[in-house]
């Protein structure tokens, strides 16, 4: 079974920096995309970045410049560094682990979530 642990959210002053984590554990061969995404109540899900195995990064708009995300394919670990948070960046986020491939085929996984909170 493949579990994605998420950690590193938090309180924060606008201006501050947090960095977020998330492990994919399991019996894992390979993982082909990961990501980060956020979430207010009430509204669809966002794709804030990604990182597919080979490196190549994709950003939101609204964070590019100040999020940076990276991985460690040996440990199957994404992180997200956030710098210059604002309150607008106040969400929910979650860890996102698309095409991940185990003895049993390939399938995409979720995080438990997060929340970030930036105070003005």
């Amino acid at each position: 079974q493949v579990q994605l642990v998420e950690s590193g959210g938090g309180l924060v002053q606008a201006g501050g920096s947090l960095r977020l984590s998330c492990a994919a554990s399991g019996r894992i061969f390979r993982v082909n995309v990961m990501g980060w995404y956020r979430q207010a109540p009430g509204k669809e899900r966002e794709l804030v970045a990604q990182i597919t195995s080979g490196g190549s990064t994709n950003y939101a708009d609204s964070v590019k410049g100040r999020f940076t995300i990276s991985r460690d394919n040996a440990k199957n670990t994404v992180y997200l560094q956030m710098n210059s948070l604002k309150p607008e960046d106040t969400f929910v986020y979650y860890c996102n682990a698309n095409g991940v491939v185990t003895m049993r085929g390939v399938a995409d996984y979720w995080g438990q979530g997060t929340q970030v909170t930036v105070s003005s």
